[in-house]
């Protein structure tokens, strides 16, 4: 009989400036359609006061409430502690670690726009992730 411990699962980290919109997509995507099977993170460099109304609208849209997120602040500690780490639009802000994925996910900033706008932006961040999911987790996981 085997002692070893299932594989850890993996962890992904969205990074945007805000964390308002672009990144609360992202996470909310992940953690619903990975149901459970990966650690989500999401942050911003310079975090809003609150979750981009637009994008609360868009998410619920597709039936994922994103209501009582809350911007959080990017941190050193929760980049060391994520596989994948997925920039949209921060730069150099996100701390580089060796042995990481990183991705810059190049999206347009929902930021001001109404939920019109950001419907092609989420869609568009849907795609991703399937895509990543479909990548970290391979068949049969």
């Amino acid at each position: 009989m085997s002692t070893q411990s299932p594989d850890p699962k993996p962890s992904v980290l969205f990074v945007c400036v805000h964390n308002a919109g672009r990144s609360q997509m992202a996470a909310a995507y992940l953690g619903h359609l990975a149901r459970g099977r990966i650690e989500v993170r999401s942050a911003g460099s310079e975090p809003a006061d609150r979750v981009n109304p637009a994008a609360v609208e868009a998410m619920q849209e597709e039936g994922i409430d994103i209501t009582a997120e809350i911007p959080k602040i990017l941190t050193t500690e929760a980049v060391k502690e994520s596989d994948v780490v997925i920039t949209m639009g921060c730069g150099d802000t996100c701390p580089v670690f060796p042995g990481k994925r990183y991705e810059d996910w190049a999206l347009e900033d929902p930021a001001g726009k109404g939920v019109d706008s950001v419907r092609p932006i989420r869609d568009e961040i849907k795609k991703r992730v399937e895509t990543l999911i479909a990548e970290l987790l391979p068949a049969g996981k």
